[in-house]
């Protein structure tokens, strides 16, 4: 299975390469639609459905979180420039802040509403204690999986309800996904209609001279990324860490080498991220979904109010609607996912959408210890 899950993984990434250069019209219509990089996550999940294939543990999914996905991070981060920064601002983090917020928040708010009109909700997530599986969730979808699993005891939630949220967890993120993909990619006509007329300067040409300053430079460029991964992978223990750490190198390291190869970095960053999607391609799936209704309807509606609020916020400070997507996956979908669905819209946003991620992997514990210190004044 290893060998396969790597074949396959090769192919799709290939596929989505031909598929986002081919000029048929018919095909330029579908990709309206569906961003390309979203078929990297799609041909995996269909190929292992279709024969019935287990491919979530195999190697590969290792391989990507210590090696690919790290080299993902400091190609992409080198590839920011300081006035790329000063150009973006505050507004996306704010628009960020306030979907971490909203998720932090919205399960009390939303069971406060529901408990005018109807019991079944509160019986369901507080009565039969839903509530302390609901709270790992903060966790998951803005901290990752470290905070998840520190919120589960501090919930003290049972083993038998944090399965049920796993796998729930599992399908709506992936779901939420796909939306997030089909959303960024209307962006600019949510701008026309909101009469936004936010821009941010063109740092890379969309052209890309993967030559820069000549192929020795290239070739400098691409060892010393490779060495410093290399490097984190056997003296950096911790995931969290090793991402802070080489952001930050990639950032000096984009900012002060004069020889450095901004657009290979971009170029490459951009195969890697799509190499990520089909990687996690493998893991999609949505058999056994069992759980109940109001669990299941409480958290759509949870992740809505969460996209709606970003909306808001976003229409507020004048920004563009691209960002409330991005700002979602780095909320919800986190490192490997945000900077998918930001590829889809700009390439050179992909760096924010990293940093985006990176302050929700450090702040999704706390938010979650936040929404427990609400459920606790809610039962009382």
């Amino acid at each position: 299975m290893d060998i396969f899950s790597v074949v396959l993984v090769i192919l799709t990434v290939i596929s989505v390469l031909v598929l986002d250069r081919n000029k048929f019209a018919i095909v330029q219509r579908i990709l309206k639609w569906i961003p390309a990089i979203l078929f990297a996550y799609v041909i995996p999940a269909l190929v292992t459905h279709l024969f019935q294939l287990d491919l979530s543990n195999v190697i590969l999914h290792r391989y990507s979180k210590d090696f690919i996905m790290p080299m993902a991070i400091i190609f992409v981060m080198s590839a920011l420039s300081f006035r790329q920064l000063k150009a973006v601002g505050m507004r996306p983090i704010l628009v960020f802040l306030s979907g971490s917020l909203t998720v932090a928040i919205m399960p009390l708010v939303l069971l406060g509403i529901f408990s005018l009109f109807t019991t079944s909700f509160t019986d369901q997530i507080i009565g039969e204690e839903y509530w302390r599986g609901l709270v790992t969730l903060v966790g998951s979808w803005i901290g990752g999986s470290t905070s998840m699993l520190i919120l589960k005891e501090l919930s003290g939630a049972s083993e038998s309800i944090f399965l049920v949220i796993l796998v729930m967890d599992n399908v709506l993120v992936n779901i939420w996904t796909i939306f997030m993909f089909q959303k960024i990619k209307r962006s600019d006509a949510v701008n026309s209609f909101f009469n936004i007329q936010d821009t941010i300067q063109d740092f890379i040409p969309d052209t890309i001279n993967l030559h820069q300053n000549g192929p020795a430079y290239s070739f400098i460029t691409l060892s010393t990324c490779i060495i410093v991964v290399v490097l984190s992978y056997f003296f950096v223990e911790s995931f969290l860490f090793k991402i802070v750490l080489l952001s930050i190198i990639g950032l000096i390291l984009g900012n002060i080498v004069k020889f450095w190869n901004h657009g290979l970095m971009i170029k490459g960053g951009g195969y890697l991220i799509i190499t990520i999607m089909a990687i996690l391609g493998l893991k999609l799936n949505f058999s056994n979904f069992s759980i109940p209704l109001e669990v299941i309807l409480f958290s759509v509606l949870w992740l809505i109010s969460h996209y709606i609020i970003m909306m808001i916020t976003a229409y507020i400070l004048k920004l563009n609607m691209a960002w409330v997507p991005i700002a979602s996956m780095a909320n919800v979908g986190g490192i490997s996912t945000a900077p998918a669905v930001t590829k889809a819209y700009n390439e050179e946003w992909m760096p924010h959408a990293i940093l985006l991620s990176i302050l929700s992997m450090v702040t999704g514990t706390y938010w979650g210890m936040l929404t427990i210190y609400l459920f606790t004044l809610f039962n009382t």
